[in-house]
């Protein structure tokens, strides 16, 4: 799908990036965000979380873990991304990007071999994705203030609300076994995260302020269709790979 990064992770590239951020100084009230105060503490946790834990985790993948198999990993959980788009696609009745959502996954689950290669965006067959929130968005629920949440990263309240919904219409949440669905997810986080190394250079000024105002934008772009204009990380400085993760904490 047409994505950057995914958002998902999104839920996941600026939900991760949070972690790697100080929290910065106090400024002018936004009415975007109504509790800054709490979401800067939460987003000081965040910080914590990820310097001690998740980053090194990430290079430590990275470092051990060849190009062409990281990608592999990321395409993987990417195609079942697909899933949750086509039925969020239907429900909001973009019925050709469902088509085209469905088509992916079939493609590359079984030509791609399990979604190991992304073979349908080499056959220019690409959509966009969606998510609940974006679902919310389509339905006119408004976006709400802009939330940090513990170990999830930037939200708005309507993306809080979808976040049960996208976690059970991903297939890993129906896996039996706890030890392998705990794992694909640890998975899942830690290449996502691995994906957003190199990206940390390009945050500026007040981090908490420039990933904040960069995921609402990114999140408005996305729910409204590009129709607010160009997609404002379009630019080669954030095109991402498909393994980042774009959704990466909807779990």
């Amino acid at each position: 799908m047409t994505r950057w990064s995914g958002r998902g992770a999104l839920v996941m590239t600026l939900a991760l990036l949070a972690g790697c951020a100080s929290s910065g100084e106090m400024r002018e009230p936004n009415p975007d965000d109504p509790w800054e105060g709490f979401n800067r503490k939460v987003f000081a946790f965040n910080d914590v979380v990820d310097r001690y834990a998740l980053k090194p985790a990430a290079q430590g993948y990275r470092f051990i873990t060849p190009d062409p198999v990281e990608t592999s990993v990321g395409n993987f959980f990417s195609n079942l991304g697909e899933i949750r788009t086509t039925l969020n696609s239907l429900l909001q009745g973009k019925g050709t990007n469902a088509g085209v959502a469905t088509g992916r996954f079939l493609i590359n689950t079984t030509v791609g071999i399990g979604g190991l290669f992304d073979v349908a965006t080499r056959m220019d067959i690409t959509g966009r994705e969606e998510d609940f929130g974006q679902t919310l968005g389509a339905w006119g629920v408004g976006e709400g203030g802009y939330l940090v949440l513990p170990l999830l990263g930037p939200s708005t309240v309507r993306d809080t609300a979808g976040l049960p919904a996208d976690m059970y219409t991903y297939p890993t949440t129906y896996i039996e076994e706890d030890k392998v669905r705990v794992g694909l997810t640890a998975l899942r986080v830690i290449d996502a995260r691995a994906g957003l190394l190199d990206q940390e250079a390009l945050i500026s000024g007040d981090r908490y302020s420039f990933i904040r105002d960069a995921y609402l934008q990114q999140r408005r772009f996305e729910v409204n269709d590009g129709q607010l204009g160009e997609d404002p990380f379009a630019s080669d400085e954030f095109d991402f790979d498909d393994e980042d993760f774009d959704d990466a904490f909807a779990e």
